[in-house]
């Protein structure tokens, strides 16, 4: 199940075949929707339920500045390292720049007289007394969590665990920088400490309801929880490293877009996957690309994350006009409460209205046709918003605007992954999901002269569907600065070695105390660069001098230089562990019952004017079907849009193939000087 701003999604295994289901989330606890959709599900049985789920619980909190109340616990005298951060300025010449404030207040941070060296010599270990002094400061300060992040702990843990024996007695949530990111750079280990500390108790309390909740409905039932990384986690480690999961959703969707990528033929797509809330977008070859440099909420967060781009544009993306005159799109979202017009409540214009109007979506085909959209009232809220606004538009320019606004802002996140990362989009598929996606598909498309759009089935569940297929994943790391002599290669390989050894058995033991079967894979690479850089590369690690040679050719293709006579460095060590997913089953198709749509012409409006567009329903296209736009595509979790100049096949995957009949544009090879 995949938790987001506006749909539930639920995709689960019945007698070895795939099913979906689609209900609208409780933003106020969004684990009863997840009970509703299992009472739907199971009916009357009480089934053994092994959850496998996607939550947006942390990554709200963070961006709405809604978590626990936290204190700092760190080395004296560095206590506001967490506001000073970095020297780098966001917007270079902007006089009147505003810094994110930090998630703890001045009055909650607690140095401790200790010091541990960069060797991870203990030069100074906290006394009983300092200890003492501490924990009853805390208890005093009313803070419902703490993060202990001392200096150098990644080399030494002796002093931090101190601090934590001490504090076990507070009874609050605790977070411990060697737990959580065993890494030097002291800003972004204390920062993505004090996000984890920030999310614990509100992610625990999250989780045991939800498991309360699948207690009363089912016999037995295990939860696992997606992580930012592409793969599942157990219960216990989600609710104790939260941090793990502030990408959760977005990951889904990336696994399951290259899983149904890679079974349509295709290696290189630009996976689109747009929400209700949001749209999320990675560009992927054949992999998943991971990066530990991530910020969210305009903070830095340092655990291994899917390279993933989101903006706030999605189908409930709300419009305004500013104090200019300008039309806005998001990102505001009317969510799934009150919702969009024509759910009946809203108020407000969003994306999802707007395509009602283009005739884009059909009020009669939604989910299937189980859930009714309002056109009329969606048209009369309409006229009275232009008319208020003293506007010279008909309700459907508005619509044409808003569609053009939001495509424009989704338009640059694909540039975000693609051409500023050094990639031709127009070398890529566009593969798109999400509930609102394939409605956009063709226009964004073109928009970046792409050829070919990839819509899987069910496109409305492909993150739930990913997170059901996701590996189970373990990332563990440790940094150990290491100058890498190509003469004194064997000693350090072996002391390398070593090490590597320790995480792989780290991550072992995690599997066992999960109860998990079977040997996973282990990958393991390491951080390098030249001595003297304050940046790294990973590079798959191999006990051989030639690592050496690994870390030139990378940073040549990353940079396009490199130095063959200088020193390089060992910065990191990480391995990630791979338990391989059960099963490799296509999405589930909605059952013919559930589809009211019957074939029908009705009318579009595309480039300013009303076009005759025939409506069909997914579920009765052939394995041979081919079309051509404009053509609209119904189904239970989503309706395509075929385009005028767009054809369209099935394809022997099940997915829709989408390409255009336009001429590539050629590329340019003019230089601005």
């Amino acid at each position: 199940m995949d938790t987001g701003g506006t749909f539930t999604d639920c995709v689960w295994i019945e007698h070895g075949r795939l099913h979906t289901l689609k209900v609208f989330s409780t933003p106020h606890d969004p684990s009863e929707a997840i009970a509703g959709a299992l009472a739907q599900i199971a009916g009357d049985h009480k089934p053994d339920i092994v959850l496998l789920h996607g939550t947006t619980v942390g990554t709200n909190a963070l961006l709405q500045r809604k978590g626990a109340r936290v204190a700092l616990v760190t080395t004296a005298g560095f206590e506001d390292a967490i506001e000073i951060g970095r020297q780098a300025r966001p917007n270079l010449y902007d006089l009147n720049v505003r810094r994110i404030e930090p998630l703890v207040s001045r009055e909650l941070r607690f140095g401790v007289e200790e010091r541990t060296r960069p060797d991870g010599e203990v030069e100074c270990a906290p006394s009983s007394e300092t200890l003492a002094s501490l924990r009853e400061s805390l208890e005093k300060s009313g803070a419902e969590s703490v993060a202990v992040c001392l200096l150098f702990s990644f080399a030494n843990p002796a002093n931090e665990e101190s601090v934590a024996r001490e504090l076990l007695q507070t009874k609050l949530a605790l977070s411990l920088s060697h737990h959580i990111l065993p890494e030097f750079r002291e800003y972004e280990r204390m920062s993505t400490v004090a996000v984890n500390a920030y999310l614990q108790p509100l992610m625990q309390h999250y989780l045991e309801n939800l498991q309360q909740r699948l207690a009363a409905g089912s016999s037995r039932s295990r939860i696992f929880v997606m992580q930012s990384s592409g793969g599942i986690t157990a219960l216990g480690t989600a609710a104790a490293q939260p941090v793990r999961t502030v990408l959760s959703g977005p990951a889904g969707g990336a696994v399951g877009a290259l899983k149904i990528a890679q079974r349509s033929g295709f290696e290189r797509i630009v996976s689109f996957d747009m929400g209700g809330t949001s749209t999320d977008v990675a560009l992927l070859e054949g992999r998943l690309v991971l990066t530990s440099e991530a910020e969210v909420a305009g903070l830095p967060v340092r655990v291994p994350m899917l390279n993933i781009h989101t903006v706030g544009a999605g189908g409930g993306s709300i419009a305004r006009i500013d104090a200019g005159g300008a039309l806005r799109v998001g990102p505001e979202s009317a969510g799934a409460d009150p919702g969009p017009i024509c759910y009946g409540k809203g108020t407000q214009p969003t994306v999802t209205d707007a395509n009602l109007l283009l005739g884009r979506l059909r009020s009669d085909s939604f989910l299937g046709g189980d859930f009714q959209l309002d056109l009329e009232r969606t048209q009369a809220i309409f006229r009275e918003w232009i008319s208020r606004r003293q506007l010279k538009f008909t309700p459907e320019e508005l619509s044409a605007g808003i569609i053009r606004v939001v495509n424009a802002t989704m338009e640059k996140a694909i540039r975000v992954v693609s051409i500023e990362q050094g990639y031709d989009p127009r070398e890529f598929s566009l593969l798109s999901f999400g509930g609102a996606g394939a409605l956009h598909a063709c226009e964004l498309a073109a928009a970046l002269s792409m050829r070919r759009v990839i819509v899987p089935p069910s496109p409305g569940a492909l993150s739930a569907y990913g997170i059901l297929m996701s590996d189970v994943v373990k990332d563990f790391s440790r940094t150990s600065l290491t100058l890498l002599s190509p003469a004194a290669f064997p000693a350090i390989a072996e002391r390398l070695n070593r090490q590597f050894l320790q995480l792989k058995r780290a991550a072992q033991q995690e599997y066992r105390v999960d109860n998990w079967r079977g040997v996973p894979k282990m990958e393991c690479s390491i951080d390098m660069r030249y001595q003297g850089q304050g940046y790294e590369l990973s590079v798959p690690w191999r006990s051989s001098p030639h690592l050496l040679e690994d870390f030139h050719a990378a940073h040549q293709r990353r940079f396009g230089y490199h130095h063959a006579s200088k020193a390089i460095e060992a910065v990191t060590l990480r391995v990630r562990a791979i338990l391989p997913s059960a099963g490799a089953l296509q999405p589930g198709r909605a059952s013919a019952a559930n589809m009211k749509v019957q074939p029908v012409v009705t009318s579009m409006w595309f480039a300013g004017r009303r076009v005759a567009t025939k409506v069909l329903q997914r579920e009765s296209l052939g394995k041979n079907f081919q079309g051509a736009g404009p053509l609209i595509i119904a189904e239970y979790t989503a309706t395509t849009v075929v385009a005028p100049g767009w054809k369209v096949a099935v394809a022997k995957s099940g997915s829709l193939i989408l390409e255009t009949r336009a001429k590539r544009r050629p590329q340019s090879h003019s230089v601005t000087r």
